[in-house]
């Protein structure tokens, strides 16, 4: 039965991005999927139930109002943000350009506090929404090859901990979730995480009660050396 709410998932792609898509189109709740590239959101659109693809790059301010805009308009108000946007690149800090260190800042950072920005004084209104947030070990410790990825993925956790503490007394919660291994499905490969199951986390985690919510969520397989 639909819900009649609404989940954009920012980053849509064939791991988390399509695995939550699918979740919580299955939970009744009607989905916008964005990417960049229409065509590629377009053709998934048909493959989920109540789902529509719109174009979006992160890191362009005003994309992301249009974006926003236009998913209220055709489908209603956002209550759950899946931030899975993200990229990074992996240099020595004697070797990275600075473009593409602050392209993945853009991405990882700045997109998720514009998209913030734009969608949770309509949460805030209601008294309800979420934002799940897809963060990564690196948020955790910087080695040499991770200097175009630590930064910004470390800089994005304090984000969404600066948020989680406003925005929660309001009844948007926001959690961040630590993904540490191989994303894929494989029976085979223990070693990897079943983007599935990373779904099902985040709806756990969405759905939790308001006297015991979440903020950091750490996902590994069992085999993974921590």
């Amino acid at each position: 039965m639909s819900t009649g709410k609404v989940c954009a998932v920012f980053g849509f792609g064939p791991g988390i991005g399509s695995a939550t898509a699918r979740k919580w189109s299955s939970e009744g709740f009607k989905v916008a999927l964005l990417s960049r590239n229409l065509e590629k959101v377009t053709a998934s659109a048909a493959d989920i139930p109540a789902s529509k693809g719109f174009a979006c790059d992160v890191t362009d301010p005003k994309s992301i109002e249009s974006a926003v805009a236009n998913i209220e308009n055709d489908l209603g108000p956002i209550h759950t943000i899946i931030y899975n946007a993200g990229n990074g690149v992996w240099k020595t800090w004697d070797t990275i350009d600075l473009d593409l260190f602050d392209m993945a800042m853009k991405t990882n950072v700045h997109g998720l506090l514009k998209t913030t920005q734009t969608v949770a004084p309509g949460m805030i209104d209601r008294g309800e929404g979420a934002i799940m947030v897809t963060g990564a070990t690196a948020s955790l410790r910087g080695k040499p090859f991770t200097v175009g990825f630590a930064p910004q993925k470390g800089a994005q956790r304090l984000l969404a901990q600066s948020l989680a503490r406003d925005l929660g007394p309001k009844g948007v919660h926001v959690g961040l979730f630590i993904i540490d291994g191989v994303i894929g499905k494989d029976d085979s490969n223990p070693n990897k995480i079943d983007p599935d199951a990373i779904a099902q986390t985040y709806w756990d985690v969405a759905n939790q009660p308001k006297t015991c919510w979440s903020f950091e969520t750490e996902v590994r397989p069992a085999l993974e050396n921590w």
